[in-house]
């Protein structure tokens, strides 16, 4: 018997496989999942969210039920992402632990057991996959490295591959940590901003055999414009007014400088009248006011709908 978590009793793991057109994988990935798990002895389900494929994915799916209970189907009626997929699997999933891993057979199920292990000896939240050796298009090689290089440095998390699918979550982490857009990628920063404890082990990276990738070159500059909305969220949503206001009083003061500069002159008879940076002071002075204003604003609005609860999060209660 497993535990239970608001009425529903919980399985041991719960494996959430995104998927979009992949077919050819899914028989062959349940039944590689299921060796994996069965020979731990561990009670598991392994929910495929199929995101609007167009292919024969949830028929595979299905078949695969049919034998097997444990292989679970959430089927949207259209592509939402991976994100949303990612948030639909674990809305359903009744596992005290979570894995979420790709559908393309690239990841390699017989490691489950290691991030377990790795979850358990190193008292960690969450266990993230490192694709040292990836067998991919030098096209995706490169620029994941410099993605991953710029995310590491500016989010202070010391990961090496934050694009890997292939990772495991205790169930308070996926409770606690919001994912939308597309911010699937960023669940170690914003886990590791909550306090919770973040690890990594290398993984075996195979190459595609099945399919073709769904992600072009368009994912890395949209990744990292979700690495600012991550940083901004993480740091300054409870005071916006630290970022805003630190802009503003630059601009002002900046703004301020040069019109007490052109205000010197003046005293001098000196005429103004055909100087643009008088235009350019004044302009920076009122973007200063404005941004300062916002600021403002985002700490009313901050404060109206402050929840405590969302300030912090526990790890243990006793009472």
């Amino acid at each position: 018997m497993g535990s239970v978590a608001n009425g529903v009793e919980l399985l041991q793991i719960s494996v959430v496989i995104p998927v979009f057109n992949e077919k050819g994988t899914v028989v062959e990935l349940s039944r590689r999942i299921a060796e994996a798990l069965d020979a731990g002895n561990k009670s598991f389900e392994i929910i495929f969210v199929d995101d609007g494929s167009t292919d024969r994915t949830a028929s595979e799916v299905r078949r695969v039920h049919e034998s097997d209970d444990r292989v679970k189907l959430v089927r949207f009626r259209r592509n939402f992402g991976k994100a949303a997929a990612l948030c639909a699997g674990f809305d359903v999933a009744r596992g005290a632990i979570l894995i979420t891993m790709d559908g393309d057979l690239q990841d390699d199920p017989g490691e489950i057991p290691r991030f377990l292990e790795a979850l358990e000896k190193g008292n960690l939240d969450l266990v993230s996959g490192w694709k040292k050796t990836r067998h991919d298009p030098i096209s995706k090689r490169y620029p994941s490295k410099v993605f991953n290089w710029a995310t590491r440095r500016l989010a202070q998390v010391q990961l090496h591959d934050f694009n890997c699918g292939f990772k495991a979550y205790r169930r308070e982490v996926v409770e606690q940590i919001a994912v939308y857009g597309e911010l699937h990628r960023y669940i170690p920063v914003l886990a590791s901003r909550r306090g919770f404890r973040i690890g990594e082990i290398t993984v075996t990276h195979h190459r595609r055999e099945h399919g073709v990738s769904k992600y072009g070159w368009d994912r890395f500059y949209k990744g990292f414009l979700d690495l600012i909305t991550v940083l901004f969220i993480t740091k300054y949503t409870r005071r916006p007014l630290h970022l805003f206001g630190v802009i503003g009083l630059l601009a002002v003061a900046v703004g301020f400088g040069i019109n007490f500069y052109l205000f010197l002159l003046w005293l001098n008879d000196e005429s103004l009248s055909q100087r643009p940076l008088l235009l350019f002071g004044v302009l920076l002075m009122l973007l200063g006011i404005q941004v300062l204003t916002t600021g403002l604003i985002g700490e009313m609005i901050t404060f109206k709908n402050f929840r405590g609860s969302d300030s912090y999060s526990v790890k243990e209660r006793i009472e």
